[in-house]
Parts: C-alpha cells; structure tokens; sequence
C-alpha cells in the first residue's frame, strides 16, 4: 500500500466531518462514506478531473424558495435529466463549488447554500467519450435554494432546464434510462425531511 504523503494528511477536515455527519445520519450509505474518505488520503489530488481512475465533483440539489420544486438539466453531454453540478476542477470546498456550478448552469441570481452539510452522495460511472476514458465520479450533492426569481437561463452545458414538482421526481416520473436511482432517493429524502 503505498504512503501518504504528509502533506495530504490533515487536509479537507470540513469535507471529513460532513462525510462522518452524513454516514450516521445515513447508515445505508457508511460504506460509501468511506470510499470518499479513502478517497481523501489518495497522494494523486481527487479533486482534479484529471485523476482518471475517479475524482470528486460537486452537485445542487436546487430547490425553490417553498420547497416544492426542484430544477433539473437535461445534461447535454450524458443526454439525461440530473441535478446541476460539475467538475472540482482542484476546488476543495465542494459546497461553494456545488453553489457555484448551480449559478453558472441556471443564470439565477439569490441562490443561498441552505446549510452546508451533504445531502446526498454518489458514485457513479462515466462513460468513454472522445479522447476521456470511462471514470468514477465521487459526487457531493448540497441543498441550494432559489430565493430570487425563478427564470433560469440555459447554459452551454445543457440541452434545457426545468423545474420539476419534487413528488413527481420522487415517484421516478423522470427517465432514468440506466436505472439510476438518485434523483428518486434526493427527492424522496428531501420530502421525508
């Protein structure tokens, strides 16, 4: 096994906290939690895209001002609806860059980090494209909430925008065409919540 470098160890406390907050609140996901942990010690930096074998990205659950609705992208790149989010692109804090990415793909104005700590975890696999192998991202997804208008603008990044009811998306009223089970399971936490 190879050795930390002691310059790793130590680094993102906040980010270690959030996943030990987020595994007990979440029991069914401790082992996942721990993947990203470990994940956290690799001497080549997670938070880079160009750490091929996986990395961190970041997501916002965004939702409006009461609640009730969510907005989705319809992702140009992976042709499927998914919350907006992106690459850490070497940014540690992946809840500023979760807000970030949810102001630059929706062109709104007032959204707020409703508390900081992780809603929801995932990893999934992206497939080949072009010259980018096939990888593993290791996303942490944030509560945004929209507390200005509503009118979205649609970035280069996605095929449309839209602002789905959170209980239609909790009942998969939205394709997951790969049988992905994440939109339902942040929906269906956001209602139980």
């Amino acid at each position: 096994m190879p050795q930390i470098p002691e310059s790793v160890v130590g680094l993102d406390p906040v980010l270690r906290a959030q996943l030990a907050d987020y595994a007990r609140r979440h029991p069914e996901h401790a082992d996942l939690a721990d993947e990203f942990s470990t994940l956290l010690d690799d001497p080549e930096n997670p938070f880079l895209r160009s750490r091929l074998t996986g990395h961190f990205t970041g997501s916002a659950w965004l939702v409006s001002a009461d609640g009730d609705r969510v907005l989705l992208t319809h992702h140009r790149k992976l042709d499927r609806w998914l919350q907006l989010g992106g690459h850490a692109d070497g940014e540690r804090d992946l809840a500023k860059m979760a807000l970030t990415e949810a102001v630059e793909e929706s062109g709104l104005t007032g959204l707020v980090l409703e508390d900081g700590e992780l809603f929801d975890i995932d990893r999934h696999w992206i497939p080949e494209r072009k010259d980018v192998p096939g990888h593993w991202h290791y996303d942490a997804r944030y509560v945004v909430r929209a507390l200005g208008s509503e009118a979205f603008v649609v970035s280069e990044e996605s095929l449309a925008l839209a602002w789905r009811e959170v209980a239609d998306v909790a009942n998969a009223a939205i394709e997951t065409p790969d049988g992905d089970d994440s939109l339902p399971r942040m929906a269906k936490r956001w209602l139980a919540r």
